[in-house]
């Protein structure tokens, strides 16, 4: 894509920009669900009676069921399509989100449990969410705005807690805890049909004129795959590619790729499940004060991960290689990441909220994954593909909220955390630049009969 070509996606129109606005806002609320526990776990730990290691296990409820529906949900997603699949992959997350608010009921004992199913059905629910993200900017966006678009909805995952992170914190000084999940639900409830009316495959949607549509589709964009089966030109099938699934994992770019995304979710998963408690206990803050503090990390986490996807996109442009544009950011931005380590070393608060200010920074430029996923996911199984790689990609999910209370339980201190955190920025640089090689889109071969 030269850059003469790329001057028109402006005058083309503006329609891919309401699908990515969506994308944005789903993102958000998806988020912002996941780190209800994080901003109401002091309370709830305290109501329940839980160790560390109990949190650290109902912290990573959601990451088991998420990581197993991976591969479900992407298969979901390619015989069904990303506006239906998505639909009540909303609906059904914010009811169990909703659900949670009335854990209390059944008593103390059972609440754990319950609390721990209930976490468990959300993530089973989520599944299909980014996989789908990633399916869609695939369709919508040519390459040369792909990392933008791509950061913009990963993006969300801050300025959800920036958004959210003040008002769950004020609901639960104010209301209760249980108020969070009932607020949170519902509002997901809403967003799932607004949903149904913004969502469009590129060659269905009613306001695209044939100018965007042409000029996505010479800029590399897959518009026939949200297609319906019977004219996408794509093969589908009716159970998982699973010969296809092999090539994917013993792909060298690809094992780079998770790899990489795995560590990079490290960081995710510390932020929106301790990092709050991180504030409230090793640094003395009160709830409501946490809640707000922050705040200020992921509004950095957001701008970076913005600038990260400009950046990479204006290095494409400007005829840097594919494999530079993206690899450059994603290693700046977790050198920034590894920052964090420093606040081992320093007492003021305010130092602190600076430095993970930074490293949240990093994290964000560094969070182009799901750009790499739309630049090299075959299309054939796009939504498998995507599934794969946010299954990998979210085994963090499960580990790192475990390790963190194990941590915690046996020194009595983050700082241990913090170390544990950091190493991951540093295997995800390694991934990138020793293992992933050449970014492209995989060609896959086609079973013999």
């Amino acid at each position: 894509m030269s850059i003469a070509t790329s001057k028109t996606g402006l005058t083309a129109g503006r329609v891919r920009f309401t699908i990515v606005a969506m994308l944005f806002a789903v993102t958000m609320v998806n988020y912002a669900d996941r780190a209800t526990l994080a901003i109401t776990g002091p309370v709830i730990s305290k109501d329940l009676g839980l160790t560390p290691v109990q949190m650290g296990f109902i912290f990573s409820a959601f990451g088991w069921s998420y990581v197993l529906g991976q591969i479900p949900g992407g298969w979901l997603l390619d015989r069904f399509g990303s506006k239906l699949v998505y639909f009540a992959s909303i609906l059904l997350w914010s009811l169990f989100t909703m659900f949670q608010g009335g854990v209390w009921a059944v008593g103390a004992v059972a609440a754990v449990y319950v609390l721990f199913a209930l976490r468990l059905m959300v993530g089973f629910a989520e599944a299909p969410s980014f996989p789908a993200n990633g399916r869609l900017v695939a369709a919508w966006y040519p390459a040369n705005e792909r990392g933008t678009a791509s950061a913009i909805f990963n993006s969300a995952q801050y300025f959800a807690t920036a958004a959210f992170a003040p008002i769950m914190g004020y609901i639960t000084v104010t209301f209760g805890w249980p108020y969070v999940f009932y607020f949170m639900g519902a509002l997901g409830i809403v967003i799932s049909l607004a949903w149904l009316k913004v969502i469009y495959s590129p060659k269905q949607h009613p306001r695209l004129r044939p100018v965007e549509l042409d000029y996505i589709a010479r800029g590399g964009a897959l518009v026939n795959l949200d297609q319906p089966v019977e004219n996408a030109g794509i093969a589908q099938a009716d159970s998982p590619h699973w010969d296809y699934l092999r090539q994917l994992i013993q792909n060298r770019m690809m094992v780079g790729i998770y790899l990489g995304q795995f560590c990079i979710n490290a960081i995710t998963y510390f932020f929106i499940t301790w990092f709050p408690v991180y504030l409230v206990q090793q640094r003395g803050m009160s709830i409501l004060h946490a809640g707000f503090i922050a705040s200020v990390p992921a509004i950095c986490g957001f701008t970076g991960g913005v600038l990260g996807g400009v950046w990479s996109d204006l290095l494409l442009r400007r005829g840097w290689s594919l494999t530079a544009s993206r690899k450059i950011p994603i290693v700046v931005g977790m050198l920034l990441s590894m920052s964090m380590i420093l606040c081992n070393y320093v007492d003021a608060q305010w130092v602190v909220v600076v430095i993970m200010a930074l490293a949240f920074f990093g994290k964000g430029i560094g969070a182009l994954g799901w750009a790499v996923v739309s630049d090299t996911v075959p299309k054939e199984i796009a939504g498998l593909s995507g599934g794969l790689f946010n299954m990998f990609g979210n085994i963090s999910s499960i580990t790192t909220p475990i390790v963190i209370g194990y941590i915690l339980q046996a020194t009595g201190s983050f700082n241990g955390a913090l170390v544990f955190i950091g190493a991951n920025a540093a295997v995800a640089i390694l991934s990138y630049v020793v293992v992933v090689g050449e970014i492209k889109r995989l060609d896959l071969k086609k079973a013999s009969a």
